[in-house]
């Protein structure tokens, strides 16, 4: 059992339920949160990883109404764990051969996901938070978020970021957006809140400064 903000009962439990959310999703209208719900629990509970990597291929193999809405939900909370959680080698093999096979069919909406999702694989390294409920959204559609910083002496600025783009990335396309490149400062990001403003690391994800706000 676990304690802290979220309190959790036997790993077999949590699976259980984790495995109820998922039959829940295939007809919920608004998926977010339960999406949100599900990824928090493997961030606090790791070995659930696999298993609910596991479920998602299972769910998407052979669906009853292929492209439909519960499929797409399906492909939709894989897409987020792309992004979020990297499975063991054993199941991120299985999960590649899973991806491969969808690949066979260009033009359907799933293979666009698989696309997006083996893209996503190779990137993902792990995360301090799960993605916020913005963050979801915008992987639902297979889309960037904006990201806006407030540069000192400059008008905002409006970045496009992925889940995996870092602090330092984004410092260093508005340095070059703002004609700053020759400058012999240093230019760093910060993260600013009503009780604290602390630099924002230079391997630190924005989306996770971004969940942090929400």
């Amino acid at each position: 059992a676990a304690s802290g903000p979220h309190s959790y009962s036997t790993l077999r439990d949590e699976a259980v339920k984790l495995f109820n959310s998922l039959q829940q999703l295939e007809s919920e209208q608004d998926p977010v949160p339960l999406m949100q719900g599900v990824l928090q629990t493997c961030l606090d509970l790791p070995p659930l990883v696999d298993e609910i990597y596991c479920q998602l291929v299972k769910q998407t193999t052979e669906p009853p109404a292929p492209g439909g809405q519960g499929d797409l939900h399906y492909w939709q909370l894989l897409t987020c764990m792309s992004c979020t959680f990297l499975p063991s080698p054993p199941v991120l093999r299985f999960l590649h051969f899973h991806l491969d096979r969808r690949s066979r069919f260009p033009a359907s909406e799933m293979a666009k996901y698989a696309s997006f999702i083996r893209e996503a694989l190779g990137k993902t390294k792990g995360r301090e938070c799960v993605p916020s409920l913005e963050e979801i959204l915008v992987l639902m559609r297979r889309q960037e978020m904006i990201c806006t910083v407030h540069c000192p002496g400059a008008p905002a600025c409006s970045v496009a970021i992925s889940s995996h783009t870092t602090a330092e990335e984004v410092a260093q396309e508005l340095v070059s957006r703002l004609g700053l490149s020759q400058s012999p400062n240093l230019f760093a990001l910060y993260e600013q809140s009503r009780r604290r403003e602390q630099p924002v690391g230079n391997t630190t994800l924005l989306a996770d400064v971004l969940t942090r706000f929400e």
